[in-house]
């Protein structure tokens, strides 16, 4: 009976791969989808994967992070293989030891989701991608395989398992990048969301001219004062009432593996992540004349047309990191930015990083005299809806259906389906990977006609009665 029962159990472990293997990494419920069997099997199939003789592995503050990394690495010695356990760190600082190592990587976090969560990011030596169609599908199988006894026990010893302190060597990095010992002395806030910018920001920004309010920065997996995720605006309410109370320069957000960065000016308003590629970019070509900058297809058009400006090549891409980071290897793009705050360094092996692109802004705000509201003017052109969920039973239907309705417009089906109108404006609407929903983006010259396109384009995505919400601020 217990043989029985051991099986069972076994079995439904593995059948949950299929739900928690998602299209750029691993995210389930634990323990129900995520327990420590299936890390272990995970470490097993990215040992076999990725190829020796070392990995690292990270995790972030949640209570199931240290447990299930633990057995994750378990598995990957098991094949022979040496682990460098680097302990708490920002998904960011694991794709530093990745780089600065030149071992594949793997971070336990599960970002922005609630407590319930956790998850697994992995990526191989210099911090490559590794994703749905570059390998996580074969990690997958072999996890299988782990989890019904499949495969043979391994035959090689086992590995050292073994710490590795990253933090400081990782700040040492992100100053070596960005200036700011010579900036004007500027008071941020930053939220740290109880989670891991709360252990990095004070090692990074150490010994620097800045006055730092921290809000949040006890690390706490069930996050008791708000979800970990910036992009959905009520989670910045208190670093933009802070930064107004403060008499602060600038605010920043962290989700709350700290590799997306929130930005908010001296007003207490949010700044587009569009805004800050923009921003970025224009010091990274000042850098690197002329060099290649990616921006994901549902950025500003403001975004490339600064980059054309001032010298650079703007290539467009999908959204998702996979294909960013595929465009900037293609590319030797010096700079990449996405919508949702993700932001990526050549020199930072490609990978994104909240934490630097946080380090421009400063840089950019310390160095000028004028408040951040008028640094960043220069880089805001047009009017944008932000992300527009809608759960759609039909989807494919409805996007036929606004194919009909803009046939003579300019199309184009990349990711999802853009429609460029010939005043300017444009819209994108693409079908989530995970949930029954489309999602649409708006821009337009200015809020008159975005809202009124706006709400053109969800008369037809809801003429199927969906439901929508705006998750972007």
């Amino acid at each position: 009976m217990a043989q029985q029962a051991q099986s069972e159990s076994a079995q439904r472990a593995a059948d949950e791969l299929d739900n928690i293997v998602k299209a750029y990494d691993v995210r389930g419920l634990v323990p129900g989808q995520l327990s420590e069997s299936t890390a272990r099997a995970l470490g097993v199939g990215f040992a076999e994967l990725v190829g020796g003789p070392a990995i690292a592995v990270a995790h972030d503050m949640r209570d199931s992070s240290p447990t299930l990394s633990r057995a994750f690495a378990e598995g990957a010695a098991s094949l022979g293989f040496d682990v460098h356990l680097v302990g708490l760190a920002s998904t960011d600082m694991l794709y530093f030891v990745s780089g600065r190592h030149n071992v594949p990587g793997a971070m336990f976090t599960a970002s922005h989701n609630p407590a319930v969560y956790n998850g697994v990011k992995l990526c191989r030596a210099g911090a490559g991608p590794i994703g749905g169609d570059t390998g996580l599908a074969e990690i997958a199988k072999v996890a299988r395989e782990v989890l019904l006894g499949a495969r043979p026990e391994p035959t090689v010893p086992a590995g050292h398992i073994g710490p590795l302190d990253a933090l400081n060597e990782y700040a040492v990095h992100l100053r070596s990048l960005v200036s700011l010992t010579e900036i004007r002395p500027l008071k941020v806030v930053v939220d740290a969301g109880n989670g891991m910018a709360g252990y990095t920001t004070p090692a990074v920004f150490e010994g620097l001219p800045l006055d730092v309010v921290p809000l949040y920065f006890e690390l706490d997996g069930s996050f008791p004062n708000h979800e970990a995720n910036p992009l959905d605006p009520k989670n910045l309410v208190d670093l933009q009432r802070a930064v107004v109370e403060h008499g602060a320069d600038l605010g920043l957000a962290f989700d709350g593996d700290a590799d997306r960065c929130f930005v908010v000016d001296e007003k207490g308003d949010v700044v587009a992540p569009s805004t800050i590629t923009a921003l970025v970019a224009t010091a990274e070509l000042a850098r690197c004349p002329g060099s290649t900058v990616i921006y994901n297809l549902i950025t500003s058009a403001a975004v490339p047309e600064i980059v054309v400006e001032h010298g650079g090549k703007a290539v467009r891409s999908r959204v998702g990191h996979s294909y960013i980071k595929a465009e900037m290897a293609r590319t030797d793009a010096v700079f990449g930015g996405e919508h949702s705050a993700h932001y990526y360094f050549r020199d930072f092996w490609r990978a994104d990083t909240g934490m630097l692109a946080a380090m421009h802004v400063l840089a950019a705000l310390g160095g000028s005299d004028v408040p951040l509201s008028e640094v960043t003017a220069q880089y805001r052109r047009y009017s944008g809806s932000g992300e527009i969920n809608s759960v759609v039973s039909d989807q494919a239907a409805v996007l036929d259906a606004i194919r009909q309705t803009y046939a003579g417009d300019k199309l184009d089906e990349l990711d999802g389906l853009t429609v460029q109108l010939s005043d300017g404006s444009w819209f994108n609407v693409r079908v989530s990977n995970t949930e029954p929903l489309l999602r649409l983006n708006v821009e337009a010259r200015d809020a008159d006609r975005m809202a009124e396109l706006r709400d053109e384009v969800l008369g037809l995505i809801q003429s199927d009665h969906g439901r929508s919400r705006n998750s972007n601020p």
